[in-house]
């Protein structure tokens, strides 16, 4: 539960950062002498591969699984016609 906590929390920060470099954007207007933008794209690629690294911990580890419904179903066997029927069944 803690991973999953850990997870959304980075995905809100990755937003607030998304947010925060848009702004910078805006306000700097390419002005060199302010890396403020360029900060916030570090810091936002710092948390998403912090991000994937936990991710892929938590597939590792077990404690994240895929809950579809096409990854547990079983084949269905093919029944057999009467008209197939092998001949040493009779």
């Amino acid at each position: 539960m803690l991973l999953k906590i850990l997870i959304v929390v980075l995905l809100l920060a990755l937003f607030a950062s998304l947010g925060s470099g848009f702004y910078f954007l805006m306000k700097d207007q390419g002005d060199p002498a302010k890396r403020r933008l360029v900060h916030s794209l570090g810091v936002r690629i710092a948390m998403a591969v912090s991000l994937m690294l936990l991710i892929i911990y938590g597939v590792a580890s077990g404690q994240l699984r895929s809950r579809a419904p096409w990854e547990n179903s079983r084949p269905v066997p093919a029944a057999t016609a009467p008209d197939q029927a092998r001949p040493d069944d009779q």
